[in-house]
């Protein structure tokens, strides 16, 4: 297999990805460079979903290693072990903006993993891995309606700076990092210094434009090497069945959905499921499966739920929509402690030692 590389000017440092000689068997592989930082992204699924499954199993891991650096672990830590707050951070960077993408009713397992082959240490890994998991994607053929772009933006001097280093973010008034698709921004993530709202929308808005180069770039790299799409049908709805649970359930769970007390009101939706499955999908000659009107009746549910919020009616536990729950803190609840508190907010608690 040859390999085919895309290269563009991105800031002051150019971008290369290219796919074809790491990770063959994955559906889709790249490798991101940005100056000495490398990042391997390679994106892998599930042909069929396991029965069952009413969800997305998206996993998207980020992945450092010391030697990536140049280094080998020491001190108390001689291996590297559990995922690092940085990596956790940024593999949930990477799954905001792809999430999104991937269509309804598609419940198919996929991994996507991002490890950092070189890092130089002037050069974050988190913007190449997002491209990457991005170029992965659209070269899997799995049903994903990308490509994405990503870029990081900085303030100094009253002008942007499109992915600045590390050493240049230490005097910009701004951190800023955008995703987004050729027409859509999906996801941003920044911190600042008192700058004003035109800035920082300017900013999502720069960062913006400047990321259409790198999705064109994927689009191309797609089409050279991209396999084939899969032959995914969404799966169609059952209006025969959408009928039967919502005459089946809709008034029993818009009585429920007024009980003010959450363990009252759980028991009850509780009985309407039992009822519900029992009546539509119980015994030999049952016309639908249970997993078939669980999820039937999880969007009645759902749309109940929405309805209430759009007509303005009162909340679940009874609150209109300015009230908060009622808070209450205490301190010194534990005796031989340098600290104590027990926050309660509604039915939630947090005791702090």
């Amino acid at each position: 297999m040859s390999v085919v590389s895309k290269s563009f000017s991105y800031g002051q440092h150019a971008v290369t990805i290219d796919s074809g000689e790491i990770a063959r068997q994955a559906e889709g592989a790249v490798r991101v460079r940005v100056g000495d930082t490398v990042v391997l992204v390679t994106a892998c699924a599930q042909q069929t979903p396991t029965p069952g499954r009413d969800f997305f199993p998206l996993t998207v891991n980020y992945v450092e290693k010391t030697y990536a650096a140049g280094r080998i672990p020491g001190g108390f830590f001689k291996r590297e072990g559990r995922p690092t707050e940085k990596e956790t951070l940024t593999s949930r960077l990477i799954d905001r903006p792809i999430r999104p993408l991937f269509p309804d009713g598609f419940h198919n397992d996929v991994q996507v993993v991002a490890t950092v082959l070189s890092m130089d240490p002037d050069i974050d890994a988190d913007v190449p891995a997002l491209l990457g998991a991005s170029a992965a994607l659209a070269l899997s053929g799995i049903p994903f309606s990308g490509p994405i772009g990503a870029a990081r933006v900085g303030w100094k001097d009253g002008r942007y700076l499109l992915n600045p280093t590390a050493s240049e973010l230490t005097q910009s008034q701004l951190h800023l990092v955008v995703a987004g698709t050729e027409h859509a921004v999906l996801m941003v993530e920044s911190e600042a210094k008192g700058l004003s709202e035109e800035v920082m929308l300017g900013a999502v808005v720069f960062g913006h434009e400047q990321m259409q180069v790198a999705i064109r770039a994927i689009k191309e790299l797609a089409a050279q090497v991209g396999k084939p799409r899969w032959s995914w049908q969404q799966p169609v709805e059952n209006p025969e069945l959408t009928s039967a649970v919502t005459l089946h359930a809709q008034a029993a769970l818009a009585q429920a959905y007024s009980i003010t007390e959450k363990q009252q009101r759980h028991a009850r939706l509780g009985e309407i499921k039992t009822q519900t499955l029992a009546t539509l999908a119980g015994g030999e000659q049952a016309k639908w499966s249970a997993e078939a009107v669980e999820s039937v009746l999880f969007k009645l549910e759902s749309n109940i739920v929405r309805q209430r919020i759009l007509n303005g009616e009162p909340r679940i536990d009874g609150r209109d929509t300015r009230t908060v729950r009622p808070i209450t803190v205490k301190v010194g609840v534990m005796p031989r402690t340098h600290g104590s508190a027990l926050f309660t907010r509604g039915e939630t608690q947090a005791l702090v030692l």
